[in-house]
């Protein structure tokens, strides 16, 4: 049971981060009877605290008062897009850490994208979330908090989630493990494992053990290069696990689950982005991934990188952008170019807590 720190008390029960079974039995260790698991923990999900709650007495709100906390994250600043109202939040955590979050909105319903940790120490130089390193890991409960926030700020059901915002997933991986059980329970916020997506820069242990728990979420992995020496020069990752380990346990992980996985891959002009860049992946896909026994599908998500300022990256130009595609695709593997949304915001993430970190 994950256990929070508050400025005037020792360690206590994160409501928010239990199970339902769990909040069952630390209520009973309260002397209150079961049933109060069944009254409080929608509730809790859906964004009402413990002293909102109508329907528990006075001397229970007393005991978790005195043994338990409940506290969603507050937004510090929200934009809105004018171009496609895409919501970006910055949400300042009880410590006075603040992590990112983006709300995009499509047909099919609210899509957000969340932070899984306070800074990230991945180091991947074209990546705003990096800079400073990492903070500390995320709570499941702040990861919940996000999305119930963001929900109960714009009143709509968020019906989507990526987990593709500040920090590196896998490597809090008990604390994702424990959100993702959380956003998927039918008492809570409901949201299936098929509406989930988590993008990992590739923590190839971690991959495997993730196969072995076979949930139907999507993965995707942060590639970005074709080969070694690009990739080592701009993901640290790849100098422990390179590409032939990453794409092993990619093949690994489709064995076991028989999930398709996208293969993310930032455009950057002049470093990645040429007709021979995209031969080369084709090459490295088709002869890792597949042979004349498997067809493993293949799906490139292409993504023209975001200028951050210390990172001095450039982004590829449309037509450079159409070609790479045109190539992965006369070569069998299927890309898409990922739409942008919120330009006008600056919707990626990492940049506005940075601005903020700056500004403080």
């Amino acid at each position: 049971m994950n256990m929070i720190q508050n400025e005037t008390t020792a360690a206590r029960a994160d409501l928010l981060s239990m199970t339902f079974e769990e909040l069952r039995e630390f209520l009973c260790e309260l002397g209150e009877p079961a049933y109060r698991a069944k009254q409080m923990f929608t509730q809790l999900h859906r964004g009402t605290s413990p002293d909102e709650m109508t329907d528990i007495g006075k001397k229970l709100k007393a005991k978790l008062y005195e043994t338990s906390e409940y506290k969603l994250p507050s937004i510090r600043r929200k934009l809105v897009s004018s171009l496609d109202g895409t919501v970006k939040y910055l949400f300042a955590l009880g410590d006075g850490n603040a992590v990112e979050s983006v709300v995009m909105k499509y047909k099919h319903g609210n899509t957000i994208c969340i932070s899984s940790q306070v800074g990230c120490r991945m180091g991947c130089a074209f990546c705003a979330s990096t800079i400073g390193g990492k903070v500390r890991d995320l709570l499941p409960s702040e990861m919940l908090g996000q999305v119930i926030a963001a929900s109960k700020d714009m009143g709509e059901r968020i019906s989507n989630i990526v987990m593709m915002g500040i920090g590196e997933p896998l490597d809090n991986f008990d604390n994702v493990m424990r959100f993702l059980e959380l956003v998927n329970c039918e008492d809570g916020l409901n949201i299936g494992y098929r509406h989930i997506s988590l993008s990992t820069c590739g923590i190839t242990d971690k991959i495997d053990i993730l196969a072995k728990k076979d949930l139907p979420i999507t993965l995707s992995i942060s590639l970005h290069a074709a080969n070694d020496e690009i990739r080592s020069s701009i993901m640290p990752i790849n100098k422990k696990w390179n590409t032939s380990a990453l794409l092993a346990s990619c093949k690994k992980y489709f064995a076991a689950t028989g999930r398709r996985i996208s293969f993310e891959y930032t455009l950057i002009a002049g470093k990645n982005d040429s007709i021979s860049d995209a031969l080369e992946l084709a090459d490295l896909l088709n002869r890792n991934l597949r042979s004349r026994t498997e067809t493993m599908p293949i799906h490139v998500n292409l993504i023209p990188v975001n200028p951050v300022e210390e990172s001095g990256f450039a982004t590829s130009g449309k037509k450079a952008v159409e070609a790479f595609a045109s190539v992965l695709e006369k070569k069998g593997i299927r890309a898409t170019v990922r739409r942008t949304l919120g330009a006008d915001i600056n919707a990626s993430c990492g940049q506005l807590r940075r601005e903020d970190e700056k500004n403080s």
